[in-house]
This record gives structure tokens, sequence and C-alpha cells, in this order.
């Protein structure tokens, strides 16, 4: 199975997802709109189900619209359906998802995306729950919750002349932001445990697999673009490359080349050097094909900026990042060779 499964999506002890989860369980009986907030790969689509199936509503039907998989033209005609003879093509009439929804729930995945023009109409039928097919006059009565999904700053697409304030306040009843994984702390192991555990079963292993130290310091401090998903990916390639139960090695970029030519030899960086090659340039002006090299370079100024402003400690810089001190960890692991410190000073945990 590639995809993650909603109980997958459902694992999790800590604070901020516990919270999430609690905060989803409540807006979920109440018949109101609702805006998921959270970025690729964190689970918006099943916290959508979550909400659903938590709701009066959960009887009927959930449909789903990915609007970002939609052209602007068709998607007036996909939520609202169309009568024949509308426009070329339209041989015969069709319901459009409202009408497919009625009486349960419409999930409109990546709402920012939609026309200005089906913007108005479904403000209409947030306000009147009315609206009418492409090609048609006859007005059709419609009770269906709306929950709207996006990665965008909607209040700024407002701003833009984009996405119409009138329907975003009407849409906003509760806004829910999901925990992106970097955020979950410890929950990053315990899935990284479950996604490891399904994946020796489906290669037939007989031992339980664990990871090592190293490993575990790497999952910590990596930044988790793609979420859970990425995680699942990463643990399940890490466990069908291994030779034993214990995980030693970890890919999270599966597209590096290792047939690319090598960098010219020489002294590797030091913190300091990529700290001033980071203000003198700016991140801006670096070519996008030194994505990684500019990644590295924020993360050893804001490693090194932390640990100078808490005089060495570890524990200390963790919480002027706002990282938990696994999280710190791994990333300062990671980054040691870079960040030696100055003859006689000691960089300690505490």
């Amino acid at each position: 199975m590639n995809g993650v499964s909603q109980k997958e999506m459902g694992i999790g002890e800590s604070d901020v997802f516990l919270d999430f989860q609690d905060r989803l369980s409540r807006v979920a009986g109440v018949d109101r709109s609702v805006l998921i907030i959270g970025e690729r790969g964190s689970g918006k689509e099943l916290a959508v189900q979550r909400i659903h199936y938590l709701s009066p509503r959960w009887q009927k039907s959930l449909v789903a619209v990915n609007c970002a998989a939609l052209p602007s033209s068709l998607i007036e005609s996909e939520l609202f359906g169309y009568e024949q003879g509308a426009f070329t093509g339209a041989v015969k009439t069709r319901k459009g998802r409202f009408e497919e929804a009625e009486g349960g729930t419409l999930f409109l995945d990546e709402i920012g995306l939609i026309p200005l023009e089906v913007q108005e109409k479904i403000l209409r039928v947030v306000e009147y729950g009315t609206y009418e097919r492409v090609g048609s006059s006859v007005t059709h009565e419609c009770d269906v919750r709306i929950v709207g999904a996006t990665n965008a700053d909607l209040p700024e697409l407002c701003r833009q002349g984009r996405f119409k304030e009138d329907l975003l306040d009407r849409l906003s009843f509760e806004v829910l932001f999901l925990p992106p994984l970097r955020e979950r702390g410890d929950d990053i192991i315990l899935l990284a445990s479950h996604f490891a555990s399904r994946m020796a079963v489906e290669c037939h292993w007989k031992d339980i697999p664990t990871f090592s130290e190293e490993v575990v310091d790497q999952l910590m401090g990596y930044p988790w673009p793609g979420n859970v998903r990425e995680l699942k990916n990463v643990v399940e390639r890490a466990v069908y490359r291994s030779e034993g139960p214990v995980i030693t090695q970890v890919e999270f970029d599966p597209f590096r080349n290792p047939y690319r030519p090598p960098e010219p030899k020489g002294e590797e960086p030091s913190a300091g050097r990529i700290v001033a090659r980071t203000s003198s340039v700016g991140l801006e002006s670096m070519p996008l094909a030194d994505y990684a090299l500019a990644q590295q370079q924020l993360d050893l100024v804001y490693l090194s900026r932390a640990l100078s402003q808490s005089n060495g400690s570890q524990k200390g810089a963790a919480r002027l990042l706002g990282l938990t001190y696994d999280q710190f960890r791994g990333l300062y692991r990671k980054y040691r060779r870079l960040l030696d410190p100055r003859p006689g000073e000691n960089i300690g945990e505490n």
C-alpha cells in the first residue's frame, strides 16, 4: 500500500498533534464550514474525512474535488453540473458535486485556486443554499457542509484580489492548522517505527526493525518538507535496502545522482566562512540548483547564532530556536564538523 491510511495519520502522542485532534473532533459536531490549513503530505484530506465521519452527516456522502487538478474553465461545471447543450460536448445533463454531496460534506481541496466567478456562486450557496446548473435558469436548493483545504495564505489572496473576502468570512467559522511533522517531536520516531514494521512484514522479515542512534538523530533533525508521506517513503526505502534488522542508513533524497561529477577538492568550509558567504551573497541570489547548499548555510547560521547566544548550551540553543532538544541534537550532530568550537570553548548539553 503506497498511501498513508487514516489510521496511520492518527498515530501520534505529541501535545501539538493531540491538541489538533481535539479541536478537530470538537468542530466536527458543529454544522459549519471549516478550513484546514496544512503543508503537502501532512494529512489534510484525512483530517477532512475525520471531520465528516464524526459529524451528524456521516451517513451521507463525502464528495472531494481537487481544484488543482481541474482547468479553471471546468471548475464551475464540475461543482454545479450542467444542462444538455450548455456548451460544446455537453451531450447530456450532468449533476454537479454539490448535488452529489446533498446532505453530506463537500471537500474543496486547494480551495485557493478556485476562480473568482466560481467563488461568487459558492458564496451564494453558502448564504442562500441555492445554485443553478451551467446553462440553466432553474434554481436548485442545496444542503451541503463545505470543508476547504489549502496551504495558501487565504487572507493574502484576498488582499491581492484573488479570493473573495465575503466568501472567506463565511467559510472560516473554524480554521484548523495541521501541525507539520517537524513540530511533532517524538511522533517522528513513533511513525517511523510503525512504517518500518509494516515494511518488514511486506519484505517477509522475521525480526522487528530498529534504528541506530545515528539514524534516530538524522530523522529527528530533518525538516520533513513532505511531512508524513515523505517519512513513510524514507523509512520504507531504508528497510528494504537494509541487510539486517538494525537500520543504519537512510536516504532523504532518492534523486541524488551517484554519477554526478565530484566537487573540486579542497578544505571543507568552516561555519564562519559559510556564514560570511550567506551574509555577503544572500540566499535570494543563489542559483536554484544550490538549494541543498542554501539549506545547509541557513542551518549553520542559525545554529551558530543560537549557540553563541546560549554560551554554548545545546539545550539553551534549542529553546532559542523553538526546537525540542532532540531536534536540535540531530541538527548539531549533522553539522558537528562545521561547528567545532574555538580552542578552549566547550559546547555542552545544559
